[in-house]
């Protein structure tokens, strides 16, 4: 069966309550998988990749992703629109898909076993209330990460690995609040981290055919030449003799300009045959603000900027306009530069901050503190070792997730992890005055789920005392290692906040759109 041509696809139509049905089993299947690596009693999970070689991981993404396709075609849909709730939690907040997994099962099992008279548009609509004060009440409890806090969600983050945890804070130590953190795997089984300068421009992928790690879904250049191009590059020829030689010396190459479709068209297709290791970016800034960008590139990189405007014969360009860095990573959103500080970068910085003190210009003054983070940027690259490679995918995962979330808690704060935060939002739902709607009180309950799956992956169970204990008190919670009741914040038992915000709002979303769904019409399965 072709089912990318349409004249052979064979449909089956559902009619809503059998296909719901389906639906929520999908659901369930997924997140009994996911769920079973919550936390710090979370179990790993051993899966058959293609070529039947066992891999071990605990996380959430690649768990979802290896549950999938389901045998059933609607079951299917269930947990694809689960799984992509989760991987849309990791994209914004880099870590919480199995958070997000736990709460969208709970709060379809809510919705689905409903009895009373409220309509499903009413329940959607007090639910949505219901999370606008879920949400400010997470914003009041969040306090700055301070002190080794970092460590702490590090650690958390990958699993409650304490010493990966503290490898991964030296590293947004040393990299400094305006550094970047990288991760590549080590020549060995050892895990460190290596410091350099950095530079971190605001310029990301021109193409997706340009990337070479399709994972992180980033384009990777190794001590590559650097081109700045600050005229359009309308043909290819202009820059002919510098492509050339970078193939005969067996370079990369940044380019960071303005090139025109052809032309990147053209670079593209090269890359893709693995005729030439390039990457193209655009310009940082805009207006009154690129000439100073591109002054400081100039600087940091050591290239020449190329501008046919002020003379310059792209035709006549020689290797002597091209700079270098250590190594370069564009993302969707930034590249990255890792670099040897040249000399004269503190003067430029010196000189950066007497323009704030004089520049009224809120703005400008913006614009000018983006060039000092800029300039006195710095990169920590974490290289990951590890004695197999079944162990060495898994504990890249577990890395990867850590550096997404402290990069969240640093830009926006920790609330009381273990599900504590959730829990305590749940209490002070009840707790309002007015009455509550039935919607507001299927969530209150689904948003104390991963709490109670924390306990059961720890096979802890609370007696009633101890239960009250917590209730009595917010953000105190239990340490599930230890057994001890416990002031979370305190005991360093924390989330990023951005990262429980995004998963319950995305868990709600993606459930509003399941229990919207009337009939399903699938595609025919047959052997």
């Amino acid at each position: 069966m072709e089912f990318n041509n349409p004249s052979t696809l064979i449909k089956d139509i559902t009619p809503k309550k059998e296909g719901q049905a389906k639906i929520i089993s999908g659901v369930n299947q997924l997140a009994t998988a996911v769920k079973s690596t919550l936390g710090a009693g979370g179990q790993c999970i051993i899966y058959e990749d293609a070529l039947g070689n066992p891999v071990i991981t605990k996380d959430g993404v690649t768990v979802a992703e290896t549950c999938l396709p389901l045998w059933d075609p609607i079951e299917n849909m269930g947990a694809m629109m689960i799984k992509e709730a989760a991987s849309k939690t990791v994209t914004e907040a880099g870590d919480g898909t199995t958070t997000a997994t736990v709460l969208a099962q709970a709060l379809l099992k809510g919705i689905t076993e409903y009895k009373g008279s409220d309509t499903t548009r009413t329940i959607k609509e007090d639910i949505e209330a219901a999370l606008d004060e879920v949400l400010g009440y997470l914003e009041d409890v969040t306090v700055p990460i301070v002190g080794d806090m970092i460590s702490h969600v590090a650690a958390i983050s990958c699993n409650n690995d304490e010493e990966l945890g503290a490898i991964i804070a030296d590293a947004f130590i040393k990299a400094g609040l305006d550094g970047e953190v990288l991760m590549e795997d080590s020549e060995d089984e050892h895990t460190t981290v290596e410091t350099t300068e950095g530079v971190q421009i605001k310029c990301g992928l021109k193409s997706q055919y340009l990337r070479t790690n399709p994972e992180r879904e980033t384009a990777e250049l190794d001590n590559p030449l650097v081109l700045i191009l600050t005229s359009p590059l309308a043909n290819l020829r202009k820059i002919q003799n510098i492509l050339e030689m970078c193939l005969k010396k067996n370079r990369s190459i940044l380019i960071i300009g303005e090139v025109e479709q052809q032309p990147l068209a053209t670079l593209v297709s090269n890359k893709v045959k693995g005729v030439l290791k390039v990457n193209v970016i655009d310009l940082p800034g805009f207006g009154t603000t690129k000439q100073d960008a591109v002054a400081d590139l100039a600087l940091m990189t050591g290239a020449t900027p190329i501008s046919e405007e002020l003379g310059d014969d792209m035709d006549f360009i020689d290797a002597s306009v091209l700079g270098e860095v250590e190594r370069s990573v564009t993302s969707q959103l930034k590249t990255i530069l890792q670099v040897q500080t040249p000399e004269g970068v503190d003067s430029r910085i010196a000189d950066i901050r007497k323009k704030i003190k004089k520049e009224p210009n809120a703005y400008m003054v913006s614009k000018l503190e983006e060039r000092i983070n800029i300039l006195s940027g710095a990169v920590s690259l974490i290289k990951v070792g590890a004695k197999s490679k079944i162990e060495l995918k898994e504990k890249k995962d577990r890395t990867e997730d850590a550096i997404y979330a402290v990069k969240a808690a640093i830009a926006e704060g920790i609330v009381p992890g273990g599900g504590i935060a959730l829990l305590n939002a749940s209490q002070r739902l009840c707790l309002r005055s007015e009455p509550m709607r039935e919607g507001a009180l299927i969530l209150a309950e689904a948003i104390k789920s991963p709490f109670f799956a924390i306990l059961e992956n720890a096979e802890t169970v609370l007696p009633d005392p101890l239960m009250n204990v917590i209730l009595s008190k917010e953000g105190t919670g239990v340490d599930v290692v230890t057994g001890e009741i416990v002031d979370m914040i305190q005991r360093g038992i924390i989330d990023p906040v951005l990262v429980t915000k995004t998963a319950l709002k995305n868990a709600v979303s993606v459930v509003k759109t399941i229990v919207s769904a009337g009939t399903v019409i699938s595609n025919k399965r047959i052997n």
